[in-house]
């Protein structure tokens, strides 16, 4: 189900508008764990509890910060950025990241996503740039902000 009003030839109405908030996703130390596994990441702040609550400055494990960007996209898909008329959406990348804050073990984050721009790139090609705000439940600052780029046709 999509945004109401929101399609491939009204996205310009809809730059500087936040478009929508994804749901809280658990980042727990299994999930932590596990993109250790995957990215052969284990450095001690991220994977060794003990340690971590005797040495590390924020008393727990945290989340590696690739881990909380790499929900990025499936939390832009629960939202709606890529529009229902849309017949393709191509990652493009990043122009900015920025790691604010810490996620430390056992939080909730959820992404606010809003549209920066919607350039026309010729032959039914639109370059979509989002603003990325990752809340942590509870936390002043976000634990990343990052503007990311996706082609739409």
């Amino acid at each position: 189900m999509g945004i109401a009003g929101y399609s491939l030839a009204t996205l310009q109405n809809f730059v500087g508008l936040e478009l929508g908030v994804s749901e809280w996703v658990a980042i727990d130390q299994a999930r932590i764990d596990e993109f250790a596994e995957c990215t052969n990441d284990h450095q001690w702040i991220h994977v060794d509890v003990e340690r971590a609550r005797r040495e590390s400055p924020f008393g727990e494990t945290i989340a590696h910060g690739y881990l909380t960007l790499s929900l990025l996209s499936p939390l832009q898909n629960a939202v709606g950025v890529v529009p229902d008329d849309a017949h393709q959406a191509i990652n493009y990348g990043l122009d900015r990241v920025r790691f604010m804050t810490p996620v430390k073990a056992g939080a909730r984050v959820r992404m606010h996503v809003a549209i920066v721009s919607a350039e026309d790139r010729g032959k039914g090609r639109i370059l979509l740039k989002t603003r990325n705000t990752f809340e942590i439940e509870g936390e002043d600052k976000p634990a990343l902000v990052a503007e990311s780029l996706a082609f739409l046709r």
